[in-house]
């Protein structure tokens, strides 16, 4: 039986060892919590499974249907049965693959297909075969961009771009590590975004690569996030976040968000408790969640930050009302937040190395009156991939 942990916002057993880090930043008020109300959320967590079959560490997760996919930074992709994972029984991976060199930095799911964002500059497309059986499949469909979408570019001189001082390549090609993947709400394209600073578009219907932003950034852009109202958000080691938004046929540059003291590592994007509208996440180097809400005219605004992390903040989530945040300093806090007023639910300590990425589902096994349950995969540069249930109380 797994021991159960409980922790309340004003209790921090957390060990943090001497590596320096940023600064936060001091200037942005806390979204500060009630400690009577605090006092109400004690939140318990359990680690349930310690995943074992990868062979490196964990640096992409995500969930699809009954599945859970985990990209290694040894170039392999893993299939695992998400049940499995949530029993007390041992689990074991469904399949593999591997592909390309280095790192797989992203995956992404649209029905059958697994996108797949690499380290090798390239863009996978994986179909799941036999998924209604006892033995799925992972098979290789496409590699982005395509090789007719290069050589029709390549035929024509204005499709080249000079990436080096004397080297050019064709618009579609990322040049360097892709680092993030995401669909549109009708999951009709999807957007990749590079250390090489461009934003890319592709359809996802034909792979076609339909638009390339060129310059985006002013570093590499290490994150990218899709609010509600398909409002693009991208977050990049020159400690900005840009919002980017579909005009006719092109995507345009429409707010630049700077309150970050250091590269922007993260994003995830929730609900507002008070309105329909998106609430932006960005976690960054400086030790600081900063929380972005629409004012009355319908612009992102900083609202406030999130601080307890002692090192960089690597990896964000949210589910419902929680948020939750994967640190260098070897943990994971849980937030919940009501009216911009935020608590840390819970810190997670379990990870013997910097958590990499996280990503968190509603649990539908355990109805109760009182408390909601999650399930929490959390995966670490120390090799290991965990499976954490939490316990919240209703508010």
């Amino acid at each position: 039986m797994m021991p159960f942990y409980q922790t309340s916002c004003s209790r921090n057993s957390s060990k943090v060892d001497s590596q320096p880090s940023f600064r936060s930043v001091p200037s942005i008020k806390s979204l500060c919590h009630d400690q009577s109300f605090s006092r109400n959320l004690e939140t318990q967590h359990q680690c349930i499974a310690n995943l074992k079959g990868q062979n490196s560490y964990t640096s992409s997760l995500v969930l699809g249907g009954k599945y859970l996919f985990t990209g290694s930074s040894d170039k392999e992709i893993c299939m695992w049965e998400q049940k499995a994972l949530t029993s007390t029984i041992d689990a074991g991976i469904i399949d593999t693959v591997i592909a390309g060199k280095g790192a797989v930095k992203s995956l992404v799911i649209l029905a059958d297909k697994v996108f797949s964002a690499h380290q090798d500059h390239k863009i996978r497309v994986w179909r799941i075969e036999n998924h209604d059986t006892d033995t799925p499949k992972i098979v290789h469909l496409a590699t982005l961009p395509l090789l007719s979408d290069r050589a029709f570019k390549f035929m024509v001189p204005k499709n080249h771009v000079q990436i080096r001082r004397h080297k050019k390549s064709t618009w579609v090609n990322h040049v360097d590590t892709v680092s993030a993947l995401a669909l549109s709400n009708d999951e009709s394209v999807l957007y990749s975004v590079s250390w090489d600073r461009t934003l890319k578009i592709w359809r996802t219907i034909d792979f076609k690569c339909l638009e390339s932003i060129a310059n985006a950034h002013d570093d590499a852009i290490n994150a990218l996030e899709i609010s509600q109202d398909g409002d693009v958000f991208t977050g990049s080691a020159d400690k900005k976040i840009k919002i980017w938004r579909k005009e006719e046929k092109k995507h345009l540059l429409v707010c630049t968000l700077e309150k970050h003291r250091s590269g922007v590592n993260a994003l995830a994007v929730g609900r507002s408790s008070t309105s329909t509208d998106s609430v932006l996440y960005s976690g960054a180097c400086d030790r600081s969640i900063l929380v972005w809400e629409k004012d009355e005219s319908g612009d992102m605004v900083l609202v406030g930050a999130l601080r307890g992390h002692k090192k960089a903040i690597l990896c964000l989530a949210v589910v419902a009302d929680l948020v939750c945040s994967g640190s260098a300093d070897k943990t994971v806090r849980v937030w919940r937040g009501v009216e911009r007023c935020y608590s840390c639910l819970s810190v997670i300590s379990g990870h013997r190395a910097p958590v990499k990425c996280l990503t968190v589902t509603s649990d539908q096994q355990i109805p109760s009156d009182t408390t909601s349950s999650y399930i929490l995969y959390t995966a670490s540069l120390d090799g290991e991939t965990m499976v954490w249930k939490i316990y919240a109380p209703f508010l």
